[in-house]
């Protein structure tokens, strides 16, 4: 036996007295086992320095609520959306279906699966690429590219016209059933392609699959509104908006913003993705014929930049981060300084990886989207905390607002969402010009926020 390869007893002993040793791990064990990691870490200097006052700030409606479902990145699209709309008219609050775009999402994420396995039917069943599509077909997540793909297609309608059900509030249900029912077809279609149909028979064979997806979706989600009547009353009670629309056309009359102008930026400095180029990551998206997304990579000064710009605006940016790292979630406050790890366990564990080194090795990525709304800059215009709402409801943290630091900002926000005309004209070039450099399915600028 190698003892080098094993724990000894003696291991054991050398690493019992070093921490007896110690008067601090004693304290930190005592308060760790009896309220939690971050409770006991929890400084309250750095949570007083998120105080929520602002030099640029954008209001609106009340706060929305995703329940138990992983649409945050429909939340905070329809959240940029809706200010829009409230503005326009005038209106005290408003909000979106939220129904909706997930109804068609499941759609057309059902239909882009399938399509993956059809082209992937000479791939062995458990080699990494088919065991990665059958891993999660129609998962709630998806990114600000595949939102915009389903609001070209399909609109977006009020609340009122397709408002929640039991399956929307908490998907767990019917994503459990609908993954099940999706992984069936898969082994259908290449048992189907291994005994030698092809062509037209499994283009049918799959039509007919979403033909049951469809009923599926209906059962749970209720059916989508092909019109539906809009009565929207401003704060004095004025009727400002009213008539029959369809999803399209309220788009159009509600919100008016031109989708095809809203680029989504990353900030990703691995050593396969240099800044200021142009990535895609394979086989992600959910509108077939929208293709997949499209990012520009640069460097965090550059996303707060032009967040920033927006904001002068008097625009919401959308926003793709890590939310659980260095969270105070009570009170919603994303700050590194707010929560000492490192000095309660005496050793390297939050700072023991910097930001590539937690892309690489799997300890970091975009898992939630909400929405930048202000920012507190300091005397010279630099950037110091930034305002942000959630879809959590609005008995989370602070009336529903988070904030975000500004270092954790260079530590754990992924990407936003801003108009391309706060580029610079080279930027833009290589955005609209430079052929994206497609990354694999599981790179982790490939995760989906929800």
């Amino acid at each position: 036996m190698d003892k080098n390869k094993c724990v000894m007893p003696d291991d054991l002993a050398v690493s019992q007295a070093a921490f007896h040793a110690e008067r601090a791990n004693i304290i930190a064990k005592n308060a760790v086992s009896s309220v939690g990691i971050r409770a006991a870490a929890r400084t309250p200097e750095g949570v007083a320095a998120n105080a929520m006052s602002w030099d640029l700030e954008v209001t609106q409606g009340e706060r929305t609520d995703q329940k138990r479902s992983g649409r945050c990145w429909m939340f905070a699209s329809l959240n940029t959306f809706r200010y829009r709309t409230i503005k326009k008219y005038n209106l005290k609050t408003f909000e979106f279906s939220q129904a909706y775009p997930l109804f068609f999402d499941k759609l057309e994420k059902s239909n882009w699966f399938l399509e993956n396995i059809l082209d992937t039917l000479d791939e062995p069943l458990h080699g990494r690429l088919v065991s990665y599509l059958l891993s999660d077909p129609v998962g709630d997540g998806g990114q600000w590219d595949m939102f915009r793909a389903l609001t070209k297609k399909y609109g977006v309608v009020p609340k009122e016209a397709m408002p929640e059900t039991a399956c929307s509030s908490n998907t767990r249900e019917m994503d459990k059933y609908l993954t099940r029912y999706l992984r069936g077809c898969a082994k259908l279609l290449r048992d189907s392609a291994e005994a030698g149909v092809r062509g037209d028979l499994l283009v049918a064979l799959k039509k007919h699959m979403m033909d049951e997806v469809y009923h599926l979706l209906v059962t749970c989600l209720g059916e989508p509104p092909v019109s539906f009547d809009v009565r929207l009353r401003d704060k004095d009670d004025n009727v400002v908006l009213s008539g029959t629309f369809t999803p399209q056309e309220f788009f159009a009359e509600a919100v008016d913003m031109e989708l095809n102008d809203y680029v989504s930026l990353i900030s990703a400095p691995t050593e396969d993705k240099p800044f200021g180029h142009t990535y895609t990551v394979s086989r992600l998206g959910n509108v077939f014929e929208a293709g997949g997304v499209r990012y520009l990579n640069l460097e965090p000064a550059r996303l707060k930049e032009v967040a920033i710009a927006q904001l002068r605006d008097e625009l919401p940016v959308w926003f793709g981060c890590d939310v659980d790292q260095s969270y105070v979630r009570e009170e919603g406050i994303m700050d590194r300084a707010a929560l000492d790890i490192d000095t309660l366990f005496g050793f390297p564990v939050e700072t023991c990886m910097d930001k590539a080194a937690r892309l690489d090795y799997g300890e970091s990525m975009m898992t939630h989207a909400m929405v930048l709304e202000g920012v507190k800059l300091d005397d010279d215009g630099r950037p110091e905390l930034w305002k942000v709402e959630n879809s959590w409801g609005k008995d989370h943290a602070r009336g529903g607002f988070n904030t975000l630091a500004d270092e954790w900002f260079d530590e754990y926000v992924y990407q936003v969402v801003v108009d391309k005309k706060y580029l610079t004209d080279e930027e833009r070039a290589v955005y609209e010009g430079e052929a994206p450099t497609a990354l694999e399915p599981w790179d982790p600028m490939g995760s989906l926020a929800d």
